[in-house]
């Protein structure tokens, strides 16, 4: 009997802006994670790649994938797909 173990992977672009590119220390990365992974766990995954100043951004933060806004974490990302992460901006 084989496994059915899914090895694919897809890889999805991390653009930081503002106080987020800050604490991450760039402005974009990509990042190669398992098919199937959502938002929340790409973000947990960035987290814990950039440490505690880009964990308390992230909680802060706003998402745009490819450009539209996230309204639900669960959404499962494609290959080649792009999140923007947007901290709140102070302004007038």
């Amino acid at each position: 009997m084989t496994s059915s173990v899914d090895t694919r992977t897809v890889t999805v672009t991390v653009r930081y802006f503002a106080g987020a590119k800050a604490a991450a220390g760039r402005g974009s990365e990509p990042m190669t994670v398992p098919a199937g992974t959502t938002i929340a766990a790409l973000v947990e995954a960035v987290a814990s790649d950039h440490g505690e100043a880009l964990v308390k951004v992230l909680a802060a933060s706003s998402f745009l994938l490819d450009g539209t806004a996230v309204h639900s974490r669960d959404e499962v990302l494609a290959d080649g797909a792009v999140l923007d992460v947007l901290p709140p901006f102070a302004g007038g």
